[in-house]
């Protein structure tokens, strides 16, 4: 991973962004209650509640200075979604729209989807799964990427049902 490119996660309370990080890095430890910022390598675990309550929006907006990428992340078992429609359009970093949790028997990946294009009007979005390893590697590549361009042209060499271009 290019250690200039960094992304930062973020999603509602359970969404799987500290399970997922532990999975792209490799780390075979359980996920826990993530209570402050925590920076691993190439990526920025963020506290559910920073997403959830607007009071904490300008924590989302100081450690974007610090990253490359945002991983918005939804939760394939939920039909709540916590972002305000468009709310990739006030970071100017490169958005990735991350479905969780797609091996669940209670996964609704259309719907997860169907979130998600609220939040992103335009970018990737890869179904992953932290247990299977489905998506992990897409992550890594699209975070490599530097423009909006180079990640459609990657999204356009991975099966859709891994990952697509809005």
């Amino acid at each position: 991973m290019t250690k200039k490119n960094r992304a930062m996660l973020i999603g509602s309370i359970g969404a799987g962004k500290s399970t997922l990080t532990n999975a792209l890095l490799g780390r075979e430890v359980p996920a826990v209650k993530t209570q402050a910022l925590v920076y691993r390598d190439w990526l920025v675990d963020t506290p559910g509640e920073y997403t959830e309550n607007p009071l904490f929006y300008k924590n989302i907006m100081a450690t974007a200075l610090e990253v490359t990428h945002v991983l918005y992340m939804q939760d394939a078992t939920k039909k709540k979604m916590i972002f305000p429609p468009g709310f990739s359009r006030g970071i100017t970093k490169l958005p990735i729209g991350v479905v969780t949790k797609c091996d669940s028997e209670k996964a609704d990946i259309k719907e997860a989807i169907r979130l998600l294009k609220r939040v992103i009007p335009s970018g990737p979005i890869v179904i992953t799964s932290a247990y299977t390893g489905q998506g992990l590697q897409e992550i890594k590549e699209l975070v490599k990427c530097s423009s909006m361009d180079e990640m459609k042209n990657y999204t356009k060499t991975i099966p859709e049902e891994t990952a697509f271009f809005l």
